[in-house]
């Protein structure tokens, strides 16, 4: 369990204080970003009216996205349509990582799946805030009685827990599981099966219902 449990850090000192990174979550980012932006370009670089295969593949991810975009929100919200397709191509990239040898999904460490979660919940808000006008949006936590307005607040909070432990928990158990069992049976022919199950399916389905949360936040917010 030493990969778990021996976890890298940088340290920073600013102000008198002694700042703590996660060395492997921030390098792994960095590469799932580094991914994206060299997608982004091969995908873009070239247009033209008969797609080569980068561009075919780009536009496949953008048409079922927005389509899934067109279905929850209004013709005024659409434009979250960037942040909706940006959210699930990154948490399923991060997840895909663990699949290659000597790299690991950046979302094991909560702080990823919590930063996303916390990115949902205030842009959802922001959403609601410009849709309703924040008289309306306020109003809406004193019903049907103003003293409920605590529990719906913290109903509110608790998504941003819910959506980010369901994530992490899914990955971090993953990645137990594969090293309980390499041990067992010492890297055979299990392990790498369980790896790519848990990295390409269970990766994949983690990535679309986070996504598909974030995006309910946002329809359920500007309706």
């Amino acid at each position: 369990m030493n990969e778990l449990t021996n976890v890298p850090h940088w340290y920073l000192s600013l102000g008198g204080m002694r700042l703590e990174f996660n060395s492997e979550t921030l390098i792994m980012s960095w590469i799932v970003m580094g991914v994206l932006v060299v997608f982004g370009f091969l995908a873009t670089r070239k247009l033209s009216f008969l797609p080569g295969s980068w561009q075919s593949l780009g536009e496949v991810m953008v048409n079922a996205f927005q389509g899934l975009v067109s279905d929850a929100l209004d013709e005024r919200n659409r434009h979250y349509f960037p942040l909706i397709l940006t959210v699930f191509l990154f948490i399923w990239l991060s997840n895909m990582l663990g699949v290659i040898p000597g790299l690991s999904e950046p979302t094991k460490d909560l702080n990823t799946p919590l930063a996303y979660g916390l990115l949902g919940f205030v842009i959802s808000h922001y959403a609601g805030i410009k849709a309703k006008g924040i008289k309306a949006y306020l109003s809406e936590y004193v019903q049907p009685m103003f003293f409920m307005a605590p529990l719906n607040i913290i109903g509110e909070l608790s998504k941003v827990v819910s959506i980010s432990f369901r994530l992490y928990g899914n990955i971090m158990g993953g990645s137990i599981i594969i090293l309980v069992v390499s041990d067992l049976v010492y890297g055979l022919v299990l392990p790498p099966a369980l790896n790519a199950f848990f990295g390409l399916f269970v990766g994949t389905i983690q990535a679309f219902v986070f996504t598909m949360l974030t995006l309910v936040y946002i329809s359920v917010q500007t309706k």
